[in-house]
Formats: structure tokens, C-alpha cells, sequence
């Protein structure tokens, strides 16, 4: 490396912060390219090429056998790396094993579930928990809503910068309205007790903190379910952050195990779990797709086969059998 030269983890963020690349897919590719570059014995990335990108890929396929998401996810950073950061684009990545694990269906609760694991949390968790299952959010969607996402007047939640950096809306559940709204009032009259200068400012995305810095204390802007301490943001500024969602994830995983559901389940069961409710119920997979803020179609065409949607009207032979011993034994 040249001297003087920036290292490969400021570069890295200088593009990935200049494109607006969400925190989460930042430390996302970061991961797999750390895990590349040890692959293969700390060698600086512009000194390997395809042959080294394809080796490390079929290693996480046969070694570690990961799913083929995952593998994909390892690929696409690598070609951010070398394409945008590097500006030394990969050719054709051959000779790949691709990973054979079979994609599983997702594991679903029952309604009657859903809401035993939400009355085992506490509060704020059960509010967090019934967004999720409600609204079909994601725990991470759920955990950075601010006070202006929740629109009472439309009977909708809004979704900033979801997965792929897209803006969405999605339901307000009725049942928890009025608990959102004491929430949300208990925030305001918190934040306005204190001066301006008092308050700690909460993380804003992108340019808005540079061109509207009064936003980081206003009461609209704070998030709706903050975390309990301080933290320091990248330009050792004191900032407030929201409740970190490992924190909701281990809430939820031991409300589980304390209402005695023995599947493996968490918090994207929740949503999971409200997919398949609402198909259930009749809901257009269109509009399914939307309120999940699926891309594709497909991805959310696999709670049809939760729900069995194939075998839709017919019936077991034992079924038959029994009904008739029922008529046999009634007659007699």
C-alpha cells in the first residue's frame, strides 16, 4: 500500500456512506470481506483476482455450508468491493460450487401463539412484538421507528429505510393504538420538560443532521423506543440511540421458551406469522408483498406453501372413512 494511501476500511466507508448504504448492509459486506481477505491469509484484495473470489466461495458452499442466500450475500460484497471501492471490477467468478441446502419453510405461529408470546414481555417489548406480528415489520424496522412514522389520521405506519434502503407503509394495528399514542405522549412531554440544549440528540440519516441540525432535538424525530444509555456517534458526538435489537431478539426467544412453544422461533416469526394470517384471511398476495416491502413476488409466494395453498380443498381418504363409521355407528 502506497504511503499516505487510506486504508481499505475508510475507503470502504467513504463509498458505501456517500451512496447512502444502510448501517446494517455496511457492516453486512463488511463482514464478508474481512472474512475473504483471512481466507486467504490476510493478502490485500487488488492482489488476488477471480480464481481467489471463487475459492473462498465454494470454501463457505463445502466447508461451512452455508445456505445459498448467505453465499450470494458473500458474492455481492465482494463485487461492491472490487467494482466501487477498488474501481477494479471482477471478471466472470467460475468454477463456484453453489450451495445445495435446501431453502426451508418459515416457521409460523398459530394467532393464538402470537399473542401468548407477547403477553409473556414486558413492556416495552410486548408493544415492540405486536408491531412485528400487526404490522409485519421487521425487528430492526421496528426498533428505529420515531414518533413521526406512526400516522394515527391514516391508520398507518411508516417504514423508513427498510431493507434496500426503501421507504414503505405499512397497517396500524387497531388494538394497540391507544397504547402507541400514551407512548408517544409520555416521549413528547419527556423531551419538552427540557431545554433545547438539554436534550440528546438522536442519530439522523444522511446530509439532515449537516442541514437541519435542530431536527436531532426536536420531539418528532426522537425515536419511539430509545435505549436506556448514550452512545458516541462517529464524530465523537454524545447521540441517543434506539433500543438495540439483540436486546429485543433475547427478549423474545426466552417468551417463547416461558409459554412452552418448542419450535424454534423469534422475532421474524412474528412476521412470518403475519404473512400467512393475512393470506389466510383472503389478502391479495399483491398487497402482502407490499406491506412486507418484498421486490419480488416470489419471496413472498412462500407462505402459499405454509398455508398449503396446492392442496387447498382436498381432503384425506381418512377423513371419509371416519365420517362413515361416525354415520355407521349413529344409524346403529
Amino acid at each position: 500500500m502506497a504511503e499516505g494511501k487510506p486504508k481499505l476500511r475508510d475507503q470502504f466507508l467513504t463509498v458505501t456512506r456517500t451512496a447512502h448504504y444502510s448501517r446494517r448492509t455496511e457492516k453486512t459486506y463488511w463482514h464478508w470481506i474481512v472474512r475473504y481477505i483471512r481466507f486467504h491469509g490476510k493478502t490485500h484484495p487488488l492482489e488476488m483476482n477471480e480464481k481467489h473470489v471463487s475459492e473462498f466461495l465454494t470454501w463457505l458452499a463445502c466447508d461451512r455450508n452455508v445456505a445459498r442466500a448467505t453465499q450470494d450475500i458473500a458474492l455481492n460484497a465482494l463485487v461492491f468491493l472490487y467494482k466501487k471501492v477498488l474501481l477494479c471490477p471482477l471478471g466472470d467468478v467460475q468454477n463456484v460450487t453453489r450451495s445445495r441446502r435446501p431453502r426451508k419453510l418459515p416457521t409460523v405461529f398459530t394467532h393464538e401463539e402470537a399473542m401468548r408470546v407477547i403477553s409473556g414481555l414486558a413492556p416495552p417489548y410486548d408493544l415492540i412484538a405486536s408491531l412485528m406480528y400487526g404490522a409485519g415489520l421487521r425487528v430492526t424496522e421496528a426498533a428505529r421507528l420515531r414518533i413521526k412514522d406512526i400516522d394515527f389520521a391514516n391508520n398507518l405506519i411508516v417504514v423508513r429505510d427498510g431493507k434496500g434502503n426503501k421507504d414503505r407503509t405499512t397497517l396500524l394495528p387497531d388494538p394497540i393504538r391507544s397504547t402507541l399514542r400514551e407512548r408517544i405522549v409520555q416521549r413528547s412531554r419527556a423531551m419538552q420538560a427540557l431545554a433545547t440544549h438539554q436534550r440528546t440528540p438522536v442519530i439522523l440519516p444522511y446530509a439532515l443532521e449537516r442541514k437541519y441540525p435542530q431536527l436531532s432535538t426536536s420531539v418528532s424525530w426522537q425515536w419511539l423506543f430509545p435505549s436506556s444509555g448514550v452512545c458516541l456517534n462517529d464524530r465523537g458526538k454524545t447521540v441517543q440511540y434506539h433500543l438495540h435489537v439483540t436486546a429485543v431478539q433475547k427478549k423474545v426467544r426466552a417468551a417463547v421458551r416461558s409459554v412452552g412453544i418448542d419450535r424454534i422461533a423469534g422475532c421474524h416469526t412474528f412476521r412470518h406469522t403475519f404473512a400467512t394470517e393475512l393470506l389466510k384471511r383472503g389478502t391479495d398476495i399483491r398487497t402482502v408483498q407490499e406491506l412486507l416491502g418484498h421486490s419480488d413476488i416470489r419471496t413472498t409466494q412462500i407462505y402459499t406453501h405454509v398455508l398449503g395453498e396446492r392442496h387447498a380443498g382436498t381432503r384425506s381418504p381418512l377423513g371419509d372413512v371416519q365420517e362413515k363409521a361416525a354415520k355407521y355407528c349413529a344409524a346403529a
